[in-house]
């Protein structure tokens, strides 16, 4: 599986092995020469090894080997009623299929392993394979799809777990040992370091805050450890960044945090899934230029453009054109960081938001509300001629004597519609300076850089970054 990213000589790929099939050309000298042993010592000082650490932390690596069947996707032409005739009796195909992936075990006396939830995706076959070859059936306990983290539990295998590191605490330079079962070859070790922390944007509905690593891993290690050298497990590997389509180590491997890994597997592991709350807040990571609208100009965070009526952030005081840059004591530094943030806490938990309104600190505390679907909308009508910026190209606007400029109408698909606008919206403001006719909205918009509009919908107001 897949994805194209920004340039299509690259691909990212989660590392779940298609096939256990593996071809090996091995290029032999004539007469190989012996190699020289490595000396025990130089001048007095022992030679550094990664063994020890290996030997202990490699039984708690598994091999995971899953069977299922997969419906194929059927010919396009036979949704079309035209063409549908020429495939009569014709229903989708279903394929068997067997791949496997490496798991992690996190508690050798209840048998629970974590692993990435692609690895046993429509699997209802699935099979754990340890160091010393014995084998097991497992049950899923669970997975959560945004976060690509599933638990497995298999019973009465006395298996050995492995320590979890503060994942908080890694940094860029630390050396790091990748352990999986790549192309099926079972307990393969590679080292490399962090090359990178709190890498997002690959999978925009997901979840991600990964570990960014040069050791090397390729399809089959999903679910493996990527581990420090005290032998404690700091992520799980379960994606890579590649040339082409066959999915080959480049050297940009990513893996999830063993923080945000253990926040999931505790819901998994209690309720059989994650219950995530929500703040009820639509927000922006806070740029520089954002900043100066915000009274914020040296901060990083996630800038409140509206507050749900009733939300969580609203019982708070939580309002729109806050920069809300800490979460628990944690710092924010976008938008995803506080989404990964809040999308980890159970519902009904209470969490401490240190926001910046109007440029003062400010400390709020908000019990995490249960998801709820939000409701969208659109409009149509006509645009007027000359807007008074291009990011309001197909609004109708006028006047709202006293409280600011009224849209009537948003052309669909048009630039306004793109920003957020809705008919009765009524813009306020730009940055701090209050707009209350067209003609001040024209002069408010003159200058270059980012605008903050604040708009008026309904008895709630709404924060718009305008670039």
């Amino acid at each position: 599986m897949s994805r194209s990213v920004s340039s299509p000589a690259f691909r990212f790929h989660r590392l779940a092995a298609a096939s256990l099939a593996l071809g090996i050309a091995t290029l032999l000298p004539a007469t190989p020469a012996p190699a020289a042993p490595l000396p025990a010592e130089v001048a007095g000082t022992p030679m550094p090894s990664l063994a020890p650490m290996v030997r202990r932390i490699s039984p708690s690596v598994v091999n995971i080997q899953t069977r299922g069947t997969v419906t194929q996707r059927r010919n396009p032409l036979m949704d079309d009623p035209f063409f549908r005739p020429f495939f009569p009796d014709q229903q989708p195909a279903q394929r068997e299929f067997q791949s496997a992936g490496s798991g992690v075990v996190v508690d050798g006396k209840q048998g629970y392993i974590i692993t990435n939830a692609h690895v046993v995706e429509d699997a209802t076959e699935i099979t754990i394979s340890t160091l010393d070859d014995r084998q097991f059936k497992a049950e899923v306990v669970g997975k959560d799809v945004p976060s690509d983290v599933a638990v497995l539990r298999v019973k009465g295998a006395n298996l050995t777990a492995i320590a979890l590191a503060d994942s908080d605490r890694a940094e860029v330079g630390d050396f790091v040992v990748a352990v999986g079962n790549p192309f099926g070859l079972q307990h393969t070790v590679t080292s490399g370091i962090i090359s990178a922390l709190g890498r997002s944007g690959i999978n925009p509905d997901g979840y991600e805050n990964f570990i960014q690593t040069d050791a090397s891993i390729n399809p089959g290690n999903s679910g493996g450890a990527l581990v420090n050298l005290r032998g404690e497990l700091v992520g799980i590997n379960t994606a890579i960044f590649s040339r082409g389509r066959d999915g080959g180590n480049i050297g940009i491997g990513f893996a999830i945090p063993a923080n945000m890994v253990k926040a999931v597997m505790d819901q998994l592991v209690s309720f059989g899934e994650v219950k995530r709350g929500v703040l009820g807040v639509n927000i922006f990571t806070l740029t520089p230029d954002l900043a100066k609208g915000a009274g914020a100009v040296d901060a990083r965070g996630a800038l409140v453009s509206q507050v749900a009526e009733g939300s969580a952030a609203e019982k708070a005081g939580v309002k729109a054109g806050d920069v809300i840059t800490a979460v628990n004591g944690r710092a924010i530094k976008g938008a995803s960081d506080l989404r990964n943030a809040i999308g980890l806490l159970r519902v009904g938990q209470k969490v401490q938001l240190d926001v910046l309104r109007d440029g003062k600190p400010q400390r709020l505390t908000a019990t995490i509300g249960q998801a709820a679907e939000g409701a969208t909308g659109g409009a149509t009508g006509e645009s007027t001629a000359g807007a008074p910026h291009k990011a309001l190209e197909g609004a109708t606007l006028e006047d709202a004597s006293g409280i600011g400029v009224r849209v009537t109408a948003v052309a669909a698909r048009s630039a306004a519609a793109g920003l957020g606008l809705r008919p009765g919206d009524v813009i306020a403001a730009v940055g701090r300076l209050r707009v209350d006719s067209v003609r001040l909205l024209r002069e408010a918009l003159k200058a270059e850089g980012a605008y903050l509009l604040t708009v008026r919908r309904g008895n709630g107001v709404l924060i718009i970054p305008v670039q």
